[in-house]
């Protein structure tokens, strides 16, 4: 490592619509455990809601803070981030950065890989807002923040969307007049980031399914699948926006566009309302009437969070067996994400639905052990796994690739 960078951090940001996630590397010089060192993670959630929560813990999981804010001061983004900023300061005064990472959903067809963000590459980032209206502007928002805070410190935007861009036209393209195609209505894929250190984690953990055809699960409160074949997607669940594909928690994934003419005809409902419909009050929660949380719904003896369940396992089966039409057969299957990491019965009920495609399921290693473990027997002929997703450390690998390069620079 250089050794001019001893001693700096750097920050790692990723602004959702409803909180604010900020980690802490270091960089150093062990080579056994790479130039980057994980220190601190915060989080500001519930930002618009009557109970906004900050969390901060160090690398060993040991508390460094916490903090409730009055019920009902509703606490919006400029103050979750001032929060987390004043917290840094006195976490780690005399603070030196190399610079910032930054989560972006969308980078569009012209942002290929992470980039140094510049006035320009943030003009051009902030053009695709109606590609991500409820994510991009608060991905935006902390780079315009740091622009002006510390205009010297660079900053680098990495893209959700750069892992698929590889894809080719026929995977990306929609049935539609080709204009609209080349007017960039098109698939994109989403949480490239998560698949990209699943891919990244392959070699080491299993090298028949770096080398093979793996159907990546990033099962959470936003959910999708990833055909990655030999390191590289080259299909995905989610499209134009991150709502397509899988239900999710509140999102509805993929649905008839012809339903959303219905609502418009018959009940009088307008983009707005149909935004609110597709990405607030669908999903689980839609289904169930009683959460949008896993946790809560297998712990409750309702039909319709039975019914909810039921469906998500339904639709996750249908697009593995999807993803493995598209790569002409499966090697592997890789569950990551709150839902695919921590629920052994999503797992199980997944994976019951996938004998064909020659998964055997071993009971005791889908019930617990390490965090990163093969679930699958020995003898099987589809590997099954469980693989903790790290998109911060994603992001600081970027980070710090681009701006060491960038110093070394004549």
């Amino acid at each position: 490592m250089d050794p001019r960078l001893e001693g700096e951090f750097i920050a790692v940001v990723n602004a959702g619509s409803s909180s604010i996630k900020l980690s802490m590397f270091s960089l150093h010089d062990d080579r056994r455990l790479g130039p980057l060192r994980l220190e601190l993670r915060a989080q500001v959630e519930g930002l618009g809601t009557a109970t906004p929560h900050f969390e901060a813990a160090h690398a060993d999981g040991t508390k460094a803070g916490s903090r409730d804010w009055p019920v009902g001061e509703r606490l919006g983004h400029e103050g979750a981030l001032e929060h987390l900023v004043e917290f840094i300061r006195h976490e780690f005064p005399g603070l030196s950065m190399l610079g910032i990472g930054h989560r972006v959903v969308h980078g569009g067809t012209a942002f290929q890989e992470p980039v140094v963000v510049t006035p320009e590459v943030l003009a051009r980032l902030e053009t695709l807002i109606p590609l991500a209206p409820l994510h991009q502007p608060h991905n935006l928002a902390p780079i315009r923040r740091a622009f002006a805070a510390a205009p010297g410190l660079p900053q680098v935007a990495c893209f959700d969307t750069a892992f698929h861009r590889g894809q080719s036209d026929v995977a990306d393209a929609f049935a539609l007049p080709y204009a609209l195609f080349e007017a960039g209505v098109r698939r994109y894929g989403f949480h490239g980031l998560s698949y990209e250190y699943i891919a990244s984690r392959l070699p080491a953990l299993s090298p028949r399914l770096a080398d093979g055809r793996v159907v990546l699960l990033h099962l959470g409160n936003g959910a999708s699948a990833c055909a990655l074949h030999r390191g590289r997607s080259i299909a995905s669940s989610m499209g134009f926006t991150a709502v397509d594909g899988l239900p999710m928690g509140t999102r509805s994934g993929a649905v008839d566009p012809g339903v959303l003419i219905y609502l418009m005809d018959e009940q009088r409902m307008d983009a707005r309302e149909l935004e609110t419909l597709l990405y607030k009050q669908s999903g689980l929660l839609g289904l169930s009437g009683v959460s949008s949380d896993m946790r809560q719904l297998l712990a409750s003896d309702a039909p319709r969070a039975r019914f909810a369940i039921d469906v998500f396992v339904h639709r996750v089966a249908r697009e593995i067996g999807a993803l493995a039409a598209e790569m002409g057969g499966l090697d592997g299957l890789v569950f990551t994400a709150g839902i695919g990491e921590h629920s052994a019965e999503i797992r199980r009920r997944v994976l019951s639905r996938c004998l064909w495609l020659g998964v055997s399921v071993q009971d005791a290693a889908n019930r617990d052990g390490p965090p990163e473990r093969r679930i699958s027997t020995v003898d099987s002929r589809c590997e099954a796994w469980v693989i903790p997703t790290d998109e911060e450390l994603m992001m600081a690998r970027h980070t710090f690739r681009l701006l060491a390069a960038e110093r070394k620079s004549p």
